[in-house]
């Protein structure tokens, strides 16, 4: 006689492996989702840094990035006094050029302000980095005065990638 077909214990045993390796996926999924969270808060912030140092040499005057608090940053440029501003970053009184772009995890920043000048130079020199639970593969930015680049914080530094 001709066996046709799948037995019972067939079936169970390849429906029990589809769903091991689902959850199995999910969890991957999970913290695949995580990491990438991260690296797209850290990519938009490096643009935003990289766009205010580009528009202030464009526009000649000198450009603020301020942190309001761990997890929120904006951008001004030095309008006042007019028409070229002083130098010294006024929340009420220079333009905001960025609205304040709130992230979802905390931002380790200890250099207060950051200044762009009219050449597109950066002070001070230090490193933002994003304190996460994941492990994405960029977390953290390096600023030095001629370069702005994105990399991975390993527990002391930032090395860029």
């Amino acid at each position: 006689m001709k066996d046709h077909g799948i037995t019972l214990v067939e079936l169970i045993i390849v429906i029990s492996i589809i769903g091991i390796l689902a959850v199995a996926l999910s969890f991957e999924f999970i913290g695949w989702m995580g990491s990438y969270r991260v690296e797209s808060q850290v990519k938009e912030m490096y643009v935003d840094l990289m766009n205010a140092r580009a528009r202030a040499m464009q526009r000649n005057r000198i450009h603020f990035v301020n942190f309001p608090n761990t997890t929120s940053y904006r951008i001004f440029e030095d309008t006042d006094p007019a028409p070229d501003g002083d130098g010294i970053l006024q929340i009420a009184n220079d333009a905001q050029v960025l609205p304040t772009k709130t992230i979802q995890y905390a931002l380790s920043w200890g250099g207060g302000n950051i200044t762009f000048d009219n050449r597109g130079l950066v002070s001070p020199n230090g490193t933002i980095s994003v304190t996460s639970t994941v492990n994405p593969d960029y977390d953290c930015i390096v600023l030095f005065a001629t370069r702005i680049n994105m990399g991975k914080w390993n527990g002391s530094i930032c090395v860029a990638k």
